[in-house]
């Protein structure tokens, strides 16, 4: 589909703020290989990471 990452990250922010784990996060991600390949698995995963890390630092999305 392109690249999708900012929408991506802002999908993140939301479950995580709606009270999802960061466990359960990684864990949609790595069902979604089977759907959507694997590189673009490791790209969501990467994403999923610097959204872990901008909530951890007290960033804004």
């Amino acid at each position: 589909m392109g690249d999708c990452e900012p929408q991506l990250r802002v999908h993140i922010h939301a479950v995580l703020n709606l009270g999802c784990s960061r466990q359960e996060v990684v864990e949609v991600i790595l069902q979604m290989s089977v759907y959507a390949g694997f590189p673009k698995s490791i790209n969501a995963m990467f994403a999923a990471k610097n959204v872990f890390e901008k909530r951890r630092s007290g960033g804004k999305i």
